[in-house]
């Protein structure tokens, strides 16, 4: 019995540097973009430089072509 009464001040204690922690990255901004990272994963480093091209000027890549991209 005696160790709850040192536990439940010392989780108190960690409870409130967690929040203070969360409120701290929720101020520098951690929380602005959530979609931005999820999005950005999925898009292919060539479609934007080839979005910049007309249709007929696509650039090629050696081993990365389908074959019948021509």
């Amino acid at each position: 019995m005696d160790v709850i009464y040192s536990l439940i001040p010392g989780m108190i204690f960690f409870g409130l540097v967690f929040v203070g922690v969360l409120i701290w990255a929720i101020k520098r901004g951690q929380y602005e973009d959530l979609e931005g990272d999820a999005t950005r994963i999925l898009m292919d480093e060539d479609q934007e430089e080839n979005n910049n091209l007309e249709p007929g000027e696509r650039r090629k890549r050696v081993g990365l072509n389908f074959p019948d991209d021509d």
